[in-house]
């Protein structure tokens, strides 16, 4: 999961594009960039780390030109090294810098493609530097002489919508052309538009999630469809067009759930009311099935569960505390790479206020259950303050599958409901009681607030992978590579490659 952003502007750029960062910044933590279109010419800097420490004064001043993308990072797929880090560069056709949110499906097999037809070499193990060059090769086959115009643009889209699976947003500045952005036919992962008048004429905003268009600013236009491409050129002027044959809408279901802003609008629905939402009918279903009288108190864990725990306090009449405060230097534990490393920082990252817990029956409310680490260690820290029993309910129904469409939940083993009754997960992370919402509720909290919503990609609850591509096979080919690491060395490499050119022979 990343955030993107793409600007066109009459003024420089790089502030805006900084500032449009930070407040994506929840989205991704292990590296920034930022790219600036200036003429002909490109600036470019990116690091591993957070945007305030990748960015000095010295990398700013660098950074000319009145449009560019910039991207904040969280690796799902190739490793989390600073060459990793976006936005890419590819120079031919006219060069291109491109910010990609998501995970492509089929990436290894456009690598193969990309250099035994395509003549084109993927120094990385990114996903996204194979979409780059997947779409400068198709920018190429759709354009002829020296110059380029929207509608050799939208082919070139649309052929990459019939080669490339899986989920993507994307911005891309084409050098001296201007800046381009779509989503996938599926339109898994977000992407919005934003604009704001100036003296000098329009200017555009293109991010991941509406509260970087808010917070800067600028006006709400409207979201990014699913399959259609947007085109701005470097005077400011907006074009458009569906590059897809058949595309539907499916956002992904988790951004409620998690990962988006609680004051971010994701295709037409309140990430806020959403969650709501959620913890309305949590509530109900705890009504039915719990003994109401067995808790004394409902409290969050912050933050993003805050919502649903006051709306379900509220709807079964039980107080709200405040139990646990959050140490907000410390990074979301979900993005972490490493499950040592999250293990460690929940304690770091929240702390329990004793006289909260003492003597009393807690239910705890969360947003959601992957790995069960941090629920444990909470489980734990609440025990420790002096509760009496500690019960925990999830706003999310169970994972159980891998989510291959740009979340790190990729391998079945580390989920810790696959596999497990309730009763045994509850076991699992030392809970006195547990309680899932149903997955039929988790599509209402959001298809009530936006009734437009009816198909959601939830594949991580319910295992259905709406690009139709993904089987058993493929989920095992993934889970094995994730386990089994191996050294990229040149022969390595040489041999996989030669490998692969051999089996699609």
């Amino acid at each position: 999961m990343c955030g993107i952003v793409g600007v066109v502007s009459h003024n420089p750029v790089n502030q805006l594009i900084y500032d449009a960062l930070l407040l994506l910044q929840h989205r991704g933590q292990d590296a920034a960039g930022i790219a600036t279109d200036n003429g002909n010419t490109f600036s470019m800097h990116k690091a591993n780390g957070l945007v305030r420490d990748v960015f000095r004064t010295r990398n700013m001043r660098s950074l000319f030109g009145n449009s560019g993308v910039g991207q904040v990072r969280y690796p799902t797929a190739g490793s989390s090294s600073a060459e990793e880090a976006q936005p890419f560069y590819v120079n031919a056709p006219f060069g291109i810098i491109m910010a990609h949110n998501g995970n492509l499906t089929n990436w290894e097999q456009l690598k193969i493609e990309m250099f035994k037809n395509d003549r084109r070499h993927i120094n990385t193990t990114s996903d996204s530097e194979v979409l780059l060059n997947v779409l400068a090769h198709e920018i190429q086959q759709a354009t002829t002489g020296y110059s380029l115009d929207p509608a050799a643009i939208f082919k070139a889209v649309a052929m990459v919508h019939k080669r490339v699976r899986g989920s993507y947003a994307v911005t891309a500045q084409i050098a001296g052309y201007g800046l381009l952005a779509f989503r996938d036919p599926f339109g898994i992962r977000p992407l919005c538009i934003g604009f704001n008048e100036t003296e000098q004429g329009t200017e555009y905003l293109v991010a991941s999630e509406s509260v970087a268009l808010e917070g800067l600013g600028f006006r709400f236009l409207r979201d990014v469809l699913p399959g259609e491409a947007i085109f701005i050129d470097i005077e400011g002027k907006l074009y458009n067009q569906q590059c897809a044959e058949n595309p539907t809408l499916n956002p992904c279901a988790f951004e409620f759930v998690y990962f988006a802003r609680p004051d971010s609008i994701i295709d037409g629905a309140s990430v806020y009311a959403t969650r709501l939402k959620m913890g309305e009918y949590l509530a109900e279903k705890i009504a039915r099935e719990f003994p109401l009288g067995d808790i004394d108190v409902v409290m969050p864990i912050p933050d993003s569960s805050r919502p649903a725990a006051m709306e379900l306090a509220h709807k079964l009449n039980i107080e709200y505390r405040e139990g646990f405060i959050k140490n907000r230097y410390i990074g979301r534990t979900f993005l972490m790479p490493g499950q040592a490393i999250r293990s460690k920082s929940v304690r770091q990252k929240l702390n329990a206020i004793g006289s909260e817990f003492k003597g009393k029956n807690v239910l705890l409310i969360d947003d959601s259950i992957v790995r069960g680490t941090t629920s444990r260690e909470i489980v734990q820290m609440a025990r420790e303050a002096g509760a009496k029993k500690v019960m925990f309910a999830s706003a999310a129904p169970p994972v159980k599958f891998p989510n291959v469409y740009g979340i790190d939940m990729p391998t079945r083993a580390e989920l810790i409901a696959y596999g497990r009754t309730d009763e045994e997960v509850c076991r699992e992370i030392t809970a006195d009681a547990l309680i899932y919402q149903d997955i039929d509720a988790l599509k209402r909290s959001i298809s009530d607030v936006n009734p437009a919503l009816k198909s959601l990609e939830a594949s991580c609850f319910d295992g259905i992978y709406v690009t139709g591509d993904i089987s058993r096979d493929y989920l095992d080919r993934i889970e094995f590579a994730r386990n089994n690491p191996k050294p990229e060395t040149d022969d390595a490499i040489r041999s996989q490659l030669n490998l692969n050119l051999a089996q699609v022979d």
